[in-house]
């Protein structure tokens, strides 16, 4: 074999992997921060389950979502007389992604790994022929989402958790009213999850089912979830309530289950969606070399996807704590109720985002959606001074993603030319 197919073949897997490692230690705090920061569940609990998820949605359906990040920031065919150039721009594009996501996690700043790896395209694109490489069109689209979507999280969590406020704490028997109350989050909940896996197979390979059996199997599951939360919370016994510190306990307990099973549900879309982040520029670096063009980006071997899913899994057992305090414990004070209106409202604004075409930073909606709970409670419930280093890390990422992966084409092609 080729020594230099196995030097840059060998170089593009390690980055992908550390790429894919940074991920998991960055943007899994999206999943599991707020359940960690409510006590719902142990950090060791967290990693275990998030890695289950993650690792499932990026093998299951993440292998088909792989294949847009490969050619929707810079055009490949701009490089078909010299295919090389594409492969040393997308090895530093990778690198110089990671490299920003590590100093963030470092930090325990989450950030979107997805601003990373388009802003690090663009880097490679402007320096390798120049801004006519740039879909700025779809840039523009991407950049009004990262404004947009935290917003919507924000108002969305706000709102969530006020009615929560309202039907439940704010009544006179608090626990009464939460055992009438529950089942009916129970039904919205897990009817979203069914109808979002179903849409999100759309996108896939697997048989594809008529919007009638869609609404029918969403409302089944949703009405089933509907009525084991109901045996469960008159089956609960909570002990005495006779304070009010009592009552709002048991009320938080009941809400760990909606909590977690919201997060699972976080975590397989991100573990779908993400590894492309990683996976992407390297399928179509491995195709590259194997047939010598362009031409050749197509399909994305399953072997890369589990490379994806494990590096994801493996950042977040080592570094993920860092990221997930931030999110869990420095934004705002959280409880089950707060973890779960946060949770929600990320999972409906991503959902509705994908269904129009809009991309968007799942890391943005869940800070949105944390900082929009605080809210709820005032804004002293807030802390302003890491809500500014969170953003100010937002709207640095893309320039200094861009620049780094300039440099480091630059010093590649030097090397490797």
């Amino acid at each position: 074999m080729d020594p230099t197919f196995l030097l840059i073949g060998g170089s593009a897997v390690a980055i992908a992997f550390y790429v894919a490692w940074s991920i998991g230690a960055n943007d899994v705090a999206n999943s599991m921060g707020t359940s960690v920061g409510s006590r719902a569940i142990s950090i060791r609990q967290a990693i275990l389950i998030a890695g289950i998820f993650e690792f499932a949605g990026a093998v299951l359906i993440g292998i088909h979502v792989t294949k847009t990040i490969q050619n929707g920031v810079v055009d490949p065919a701009l490089f078909s007389a010299n295919p090389s150039i594409y492969v040393y721009g997308m090895l530093a594009a990778l690198l110089a992604a990671a490299v920003w996501i590590s100093i963030s996690t470092y930090f325990s700043l989450p950030i979107s790994t997805s601003q990373s790896i388009v802003g690090a395209l663009i880097g490679f694109g402007l320096i390798a022929i120049g801004p006519s490489a740039i879909s700025w069109e779809k840039i523009i689209h991407i950049g009004e989402s990262w404004v947009l979507s935290p917003i919507a999280g924000m108002l969305l969590a706000f709102f969530i958790f006020y009615i929560i406020k309202k039907v439940i704490f704010d009544t006179q028997k608090p626990f009464d009213s939460a055992k009438k109350s529950l089942p009916f989050f129970a039904f919205a909940l897990l009817a979203l999850i069914s109808f979002s896996f179903f849409k999100s197979l759309e996108q896939t390979d697997f048989p594809q089912a008529s919007f009638t059996t869609v609404i029918a199997v969403t409302l089944t599951v949703g009405t089933i979830s509907a009525i084991i939360a109901y045996i469960f919370v008159n089956r609960y016994k909570p002990g005495k309530l006779e304070t009010d510190k009592e009552a709002y306990d048991s009320i938080e307990h009941v809400f760990i289950y909606l909590q977690v099973v919201t997060a699972c549900f976080v975590a397989f879309a991100h573990g779908s969606n993400d590894v492309a982040n990683a996976i992407g520029p390297l399928a179509a670096v491995m195709n590259i070399l194997g047939s010598g063009n362009i031409e050749s980006i197509s399909g994305v071997p399953l072997w890369l996807i589990i490379l994806g899913g494990v590096g994801i899994v493996v950042g977040l057992s080592t570094w993920g704590y860092k990221v997930i305090g931030t999110i869990g414990k420095k934004i705002t004070e959280i409880t089950p109720t707060r973890g779960f209106s946060a949770e929600f409202s990320t999972a409906l604004v991503v959902l509705v985002c994908s269904r129009i075409g809009l991309p968007v930073s799942t890391s943005q909606v869940l800070v949105g959606s944390v900082i929009g709970i605080g809210f709820a409670k005032g804004i002293v419930a807030v802390d302003l001074k890491i809500i500014k280093r969170i953003m100010a890390c937002w709207v640095i990422t893309v320039p200094v993603s861009a620049a780094t992966a300039a440099i480091i084409f630059i010093m590649l092609k030097v090397i490797l030319l």
